[in-house]
């Protein structure tokens, strides 16, 4: 048998106590250290528990070289950073459910175990009782015909106190976070076993809730839908004592659990499901336990630690990112976002809690733009599709620790949304004189130097909150004004110092020309940027109305003649060349299809995948390294919605392509 795995415990409330009891009760586990901000309670729970080695800071406990893994057993808030600062010790973690307060603290606790080579799973105990895995084969197998509803509820009543953890907003506090999670836990578990998954994600919740006077739910309802048809009625409250049953409903009978959470601290729950099938008498199956769930869960991670992988249904970190997007979703439609999540109080801090550090992850590739001082890094983040600071923020912040200094917005985007919370991310970081910040504005039909000069002024001073622009970008063309009334207000924003340089996006390169003709014979600054789209695949039907590809021969004659800039947009062809992502046969997304979909472009994907396997990277690497390694300036426009999007694309930007091989993916 392996050498036990040697423990540290970080918090020493009662949900640690039950841990330390848990791994006395392990076949793996045993504990070594434990820590807490007071060095009295930590030396109380070690003579409680028989541990020597107790610490008064929760860095000292890190610094422990015989602590191998470490259960976070802190309040919610600080669930990310301590896991976080553990995981960058080189411990391995089993974080207390739920994993962070959101799906972006989430995912940034997921990159920095990934960057670290250790493990990290979410504490949900009641996942490792041998009666969730006997509850989800009777479902996967039909055994109650094909599910239809879930009624998940779990409900306590406390005295109201505005400091508990329970109420307090500071603590995050509330129901749906600290047990509406398990509800949504089991539902995504049991929707996964209906349809052959090991779990599912709604695809549609609506929700309510009653705020108290701190802001966070006394009450919540949720009501989730899945694909596969399957209805989940979510309950919880923090306020509100009730029959805390498991109760699904299929085709031909339903399922009782009365006891589905298993919580029992210190005496193993022994499990009971009870089934009634149409037509027959009810029936208990009993599953047997030998220790408490929290045990189990010990257990449980020991085979991910060894094996690579914890025994189903022990919750996976895709699992957990499900279930943190549907808490999310459920907190939103009931109209609960805690104080630190606004812009206004968000930490200084990144979310493991140290300052942004340029590069300190890596060093994205830099090149340099005319009549800008500061370089520009060869991948720029659009900024374009985060919906909140909380995603705002731990995108941009790995992207500014991956080595990327210029990020992309513009005018129409979101109302004003995105350039605010760029602004916003801007001041907190403090990071306007290490980044270049692109606008983009006179989009359609605001395309005139009168709509220009206004719409600058309102992006660079009113949402961005920032002195200049260091790239502007018209975002459209406006045929109908005389190119050269284009570069005179151009040039007046200039010498006002709102913009160092600038181009044109879906402009024509008989246009660009014109304007940089007229720029010559006037002395006058031209055009330095082209930022049409720009990729490995052909763009078929135009992404959106008024758009313009340059990636056709002509168009790249005339950049390589030039030598102008191309700053592309959709240079990854919207995930065209990821894996499994597009196929002749795959025709559920249809802006995909109807804008990439070509004989050709399924050629180029080929060859795609055959230099990806040579290089020994994804073929959507090997896409945005095309765009990168062309015979004029190169930059690449890149979109990531999720943290491991960004991580994943980042090998395309130092993959070298030679002139035979760019030539073999264009089919030449």
């Amino acid at each position: 048998m392996s050498a036990k795995i040697k423990w540290g415990i970080i918090s020493t409330g009662a949900i640690a106590g039950a841990f330390a009891r848990a791994l006395g009760a392990s076949d793996t586990g045993e504990l070594t250290a434990v820590a807490s901000r007071d060095a009295g309670k930590a030396r109380e729970f070690g003579l409680k528990w028989g541990v020597t080695r107790t610490y008064g800071s929760y860095e000292a406990l890190l610094a422990d070289e015989q602590v191998s893994s470490v259960y976070v057993a802190t309040p919610h808030p600080s669930h990310a950073e301590w896991s976080i600062k553990a995981i960058r010790a080189g411990k391995n973690v089993l974080c207390e459910k739920p994993l962070a307060l959101n799906q972006w603290q989430a995912q940034g606790m997921i990159e920095a175990a990934s960057a670290a080579g250790v493990k990290l799973m979410e504490a949900f105990m009641y996942r490792c009782h041998p009666q969730t895995k006997r509850l989800y084969e009777l479902v996967r197998d039909k055994a109650i015909g094909d599910l239809q509803l879930i009624d998940a509820p779990f409900s306590f009543r406390a005295g109201f106190n505005a400091d508990s953890r329970l109420f307090s907003n500071d603590l995050a506090g509330g129901g749906i976070l600290d047990v509406g999670c398990y509800c949504v836990s089991i539902a995504n578990l049991l929707a996964g076993a209906a349809a052959g998954k090991p779990f599912d994600v709604p695809v549609d919740l609506k929700a309510t809730a009653l705020l108290g006077p701190t802001g966070v739910d006394h009450v919540a309802n949720a009501v989730a839908r899945y694909s596969s048809g399957v209805i989940a009625q979510l309950s919880t409250g923090v306020t509100l004592s009730r029959d805390n049953t498991l109760r699904l409903f299929g085709t031909n009978g339903s399922i009782t659990v009365p006891n589905w959470f298993v919580a029992n601290r210190e005496l193993p729950d022994q499990g009971l499901i009870i089934m009634k099938v149409s037509g027959q008498s009810p029936e208990e199956i009993r599953v047997d336990a030998d220790k408490t769930s929290f045990a189990y869960e010990v257990d449980a991670f020991a085979q991910l630690v060894r094996n690579g992988e914890a025994p189903h249904p022990a919750v996976s970190l895709a699992d957990t990112l499900a279930a943190m997007e549907t808490l999310d979703r459920w907190r939103s439609s009931a109209g609960l976002t805690y104080k630190q999540e606004k812009p206004e109080h968000f930490s200084a801090n990144t979310v493991g809690g140290t300052p942004l550090a340029f590069a300190s992850r890596g060093a994205i590739p830099m090149g340099k733009i005319p009549h800008l001082e500061k370089p520009v890094s060869r991948l720029i983040m659009g900024c374009d599709n985060q919906g909140s600071f909380s995603h705002a923020s731990a995108v941009f912040d790995l992207f500014f620790e991956y080595g990327g200094n210029t990020f992309d917005t513009a005018h129409i985007y979101g109302g004003g949304h995105q350039e605010r919370l760029l602004g916003q991310w801007i001041r907190l970081r403090n990071v306007r004189e290490q980044i270049n910040v692109v606008v983009k504005g006179s989009h359609t039909p605001y395309c005139t130097p009168f709509d220009l000069k206004r719409q600058l002024r309102e992006s660079v001073e009113h949402r961005l909150g920032i002195a200049h622009a260091d790239i502007y970008i018209m975002h459209r063309d406006n045929l109908d004004v005389p190119v050269g009334e284009f570069v005179d207000v151009l040039n007046e924003q200039v010498r006002a110092g709102l913009i160092r340089t600038f181009g044109g996006s879906n402009w024509s390169i008989d246009r660009i020309a014109q304007a940089n003709e007229y720029a010559s014979k006037n002395n006058k600054q031209g055009f330095s940027i082209l930022n049409n789209n720009f990729s490995l695949a052909r763009m078929v039907s135009p992404v959106w109305d008024g758009c313009v590809a340059s990636s056709d021969p002509t168009s790249k004659a005339f950049l390589t003649r030039t030598q102008l800039v191309s700053l592309s947009w959709s240079s990854q062809a919207r995930g065209f060349f990821l894996p499994g992502r597009a196929a002749p046969d795959k025709r559920e997304d249809e802006e995909l299809t109807r804008c990439w979909y070509s004989d050709d472009n399924f050629k180029r994907l080929e060859r795609a995948k055959e230099l990806a396997a040579k290089h020994n990277v994804s073929p959507i690497n090997i896409a945005l390294a095309y765009v990168l390694c062309q015979p004029f300036p190169s930059f690449a426009l890149i979109g990531p919605r999720k943290l491991d999007e960004l991580r994943t694309s980042l090998p395309g930007a130092t993959l070298t392509l030679s002139s035979e091989e760019l030539r073999y993916l264009n089919l030449e």
